[in-house]
């Protein structure tokens, strides 16, 4: 085990599955020479060729219609998205394309294809390069949504990525790229579609994603000072869901807090919501269900708007707080009397 850095790990990661598959192949816009905008591919192309780190000129459409012609040929191709955001310039080829070949070709072609998506606030570029998209693609069958929240799982769920027979987005939060963990040095694997508790706790369930677990991880520190014990739960792939692992834990808990970066409205957390009270866990719930979420306003680009805008630890911590506090104001008896 080597502490590495969450861009290390990728970077692992993309050398390792390269090294195992002559049909793995990398394709961006400046990720020759230059290492990617996140320097995340960096020292690759002078390790395996120009053949095998195929710079592109800037058409995202183009790149991921690369990605799908080549994946239906057998290739294993891994796109990198300068920033995230610039996925909404392929969408026909990702939504309509790759999604769906394997399914309207009766299951006799595959399209085993990576999107990398550089995703999240935090570095005051704006409204433009700071979105979290993933909801959109969640809701698109035939398409796998990954979204690690630390180097570890990076590395093991990129390397599952590259694997997987079907078309995968992977969203990398911008500002994970230089929190470091111990991160084997030796390739492995994590399943795709299981969650990880990243704390136990009795009190509160924390279902976070991304850069919002490390929030969440932190908060719940401060959180076991005034005796509340959180939990924390990070689903590290939204499709496919592992559904169980989240309700058993609002299950044992009783109150639950969902926090995302993405917009609230119609985002992800909703879906986990709609989820769980659907689920048995609705009659194990003390409190209503409480979300966090960024505010319904473009990112702004100024860094205090910029954090205003979206969920930090404090938030984390007062909506914890407000959880516990309420709870005597709500009967079980009053609100949640029929059983399954």
């Amino acid at each position: 085990m080597t502490e590495k850095t969450y861009r290390k790990a990728l970077n692992e990661a993309l050398a390792q599955a390269m090294c195992a598959s002559d049909k793995v192949y990398l394709i961006g816009e400046d990720i020759g020479v230059y290492g990617g905008g996140f320097d995340v591919v960096c020292g690759l192309i002078e390790q395996f060729g120009p053949e095998r780190v195929r710079e592109v000129p800037i058409s995202e459409s183009a790149i991921a219609g690369i990605c799908v012609g080549s994946a239906i040929m057998g290739m294993r191709p891994v796109m990198e998205l300068h920033f995230g955001d610039f996925i909404t310039i392929a969408m026909d080829q990702i939504v309509n394309q790759a999604a769906k070949i394997h399914y309207m070709s009766n299951g006799n072609i595959t399209l085993p294809m990576v999107i990398r998506a550089p995703f999240g606030t935090g570095t005051g570029a704006g409204a433009q390069h700071s979105q979290s998209l993933e909801s959109w693609f969640t809701h698109i069958p035939g398409l796998v949504v990954i979204e690690p929240s630390n180097a570890y799982d990076a590395k093991g769920l990129l390397l599952a990525a590259i694997k997987e027979e079907n078309p995968v987005i992977f969203f990398e939060h911008k500002m994970l790229y230089d929190e470091a963990m111990e991160v084997p040095d030796e390739k492995y694997l994590l399943p795709i579609g299981v969650a990880d508790v990243k704390r136990t706790g009795s009190d509160v369930t924390i279902i976070a994603t991304a850069q919002m677990v490390s929030k969440a991880l932190l908060a719940a520190q401060r959180l076991a000072l005034q005796g509340i014990a959180v939990e924390v739960v990070d689903p590290r792939t939204l499709i496919p869901l592992d559904k169980e692992t989240l309700i058993d834990s609002v299950v044992k808990t009783g109150r639950v807090l969902i926090a995302t970066e993405e917009v609230k409205t119609s985002g992800f957390g909703a879906e986990i919501a709609a989820m769980l009270a659907e689920s048995r866990a609705f009659h194990s719930l003390k409190m209503p269900i409480k979300r966090l979420g960024a505010a319904f306003t473009p990112t702004p680009v100024a860094k205090m708007l910029e954090n205003a805008s979206i969920p930090q630890i404090s938030d984390i911590i007062l909506a914890v707080e407000q959880l516990i506090k309420d709870t005597k104001y709500i009967t079980r008896k009053r609100y949640f009397t029929r059983s399954f």
